[in-house]
């Protein structure tokens, strides 16, 4: 079976194509007009504060975009879907994504509403 290429869709999704730190860097290099150095640096320092603030049990709040938080799990049996076999799930902490209103507005291609507090 030929590998999938960035560019090229997958059959049940819009779209593959994956975003990456390389892909921002040149995305501010192109619409800031920083050096290429300077734009990946300011991705970094970027990517880095949201991970400090998630690793402090912080939520970030993008205004227009989302809202990733933290959520305690507890422990909880699992099963092993192989052999049938109950195992203990540890508590863990996760990240979840809550897009705002404006982007669920975007991502359907509908205008954004004047009553999107987001």
């Amino acid at each position: 079976m030929p590998k999938e290429t960035r560019d090229k869709p997958l059959a049940d999704t819009p779209s593959s194509k994956t975003i990456t730190r390389a892909d921002l860097a040149e995305a501010v290099y192109r619409q800031v007009g920083l050096s290429r150095a300077d734009a990946a640096n300011m991705v970094e320092i970027v990517l880095k504060e949201i991970s400090d603030a998630a690793v402090r049990g912080e939520n970030i709040k993008l205004s227009s975009f989302g809202t990733f938080m933290l959520r305690s799990k507890k422990e909880r049996q699992g099963r092993n879907p192989k052999t049938g076999e109950e195992v203990p799930i540890t508590p863990r902490r996760v990240m979840t994504f809550k897009a705002s209103n404006i982007m669920k507005r975007r991502i359907n291609g509908e205008a954004p509403g004047e009553d999107d507090g987001d």
